[in-house]
């Protein structure tokens, strides 16, 4: 191995640890209470994005899934071909997308609002179409990713998942959530395993 790529892979440790500590101030924000409090009392939440912020997007689902909030991960190809009928009135869209112009997730952006549902959107450009048309932005700040051409989603991909996790662990406290509660939804692996056999 090149001495050059051990150094490469401890910077890239660093920017990475760097933008998850950037995102504290996004947590103690009055926007970030809110949308707490939005996914804690609605029916339904669909989570929706591109790319590598769509890998985000599913495991927030997922997570959401594991405290007994009913939500989904909605392609952004399938939203556009009828998925957008599983939202409705009040529910809330978490739409991710850092430069928060991406071409596919524009139109969903407008139903979003045809719908009636809540958009919280988690992006870095606030001056985006994403940005404007949120009901609550969560925005991200990432100085730079951390491969060397400062073009993969590596930072910021890191980043998304810090705060969708804050977002999980504040909603656990919010809900009062009890470990009881997952073993019934969780019986495999090593954890159901824990949960159900004590």
């Amino acid at each position: 191995m090149k001495q050059e790529a051990v150094i490469r892979a401890c910077e890239s440790i660093r920017i990475e640890q760097e933008a998850v500590a950037n995102m504290l101030g996004c947590v103690r924000s009055e926007a970030f209470r809110q949308a707490v409090d939005l996914l804690a009392h609605t029916d339904h939440v669909v989570t929706c994005a591109s790319g590598t912020s769509g890998i985000a997007a599913k495991k927030l689902a997922h997570s959401l899934c594991c405290i007994d909030l009913t939500a989904m991960f909605l392609p952004p190809c399938e939203a556009v071909h009828g998925g957008l009928g599983a939202l409705k009135k009040d529910n809330v869209l978490v739409m991710i997308s850092r430069g928060g112009k991406t071409a596919e997730l524009l139109p969903i952006i407008s139903a979003c609002g045809k719908r009636e549902a809540k958009l919280i959107a988690i992006t870095e450009n606030l001056e985006s179409p994403l940005a404007r048309a949120a009901d609550l932005i969560l925005p991200l700040t990432v100085e730079r990713e951390s491969d060397k051409y400062n073009m993969m989603a590596t930072a910021s991909y890191v980043a998304t998942i810090a705060l969708c996790d804050a977002l999980l662990t504040a909603l656990m406290e919010e809900m009062d959530y009890k470990k009881e509660q997952f073993a019934p939804i969780h019986p495999g692996g090593a954890v159901g395993q824990m949960l159900n056999h004590q």
